[in-house]
């Protein structure tokens, strides 16, 4: 498991039913593409998020694989329709195997 690792997702608390929310999501990672030497000349080890995955109480809504050329502290917007309550959970699989998780509840008001 990556050291200092955290994970940021805004998502609104509510909203009205279909109605389309933006969410962003950040998660702090050093990346290491796995291309740069070390002061000995050495390869550093590629050390990557790969992977970043969000559902709705559990029903995929996007599903990212990243590639080395991903930058430090990955990003990323997107939009999703929320049709009733429910729970937006996050993953990123880091490439030491770890996943890094977090989740928020958004609530459908009328």
């Amino acid at each position: 498991m990556a050291e200092g690792v955290k994970t940021r997702v805004k998502v609104p608390k509510t909203a009205a039913a279909g109605e389309t929310i933006t969410i962003k999501t950040l998660v702090s990672h050093k990346m290491e593409s796995g291309h740069r030497p070390d002061d000995n000349g050495n390869l550093i080890p590629r050390s990557i998020i790969n992977r970043f995955t969000a559902a709705f109480n559990g029903e995929s809504v996007i599903d990212i694989a990243m590639e080395p050329s991903i930058s430090t502290n990955p990003y990323f917007q997107f939009e999703a329709r929320v049709p009733a309550s429910g729970t937006f959970t996050f993953a990123w699989y880091d490439d030491d195997g770890a996943v890094y998780h977090d989740s928020k509840r958004v609530t459908v008001t009328s």
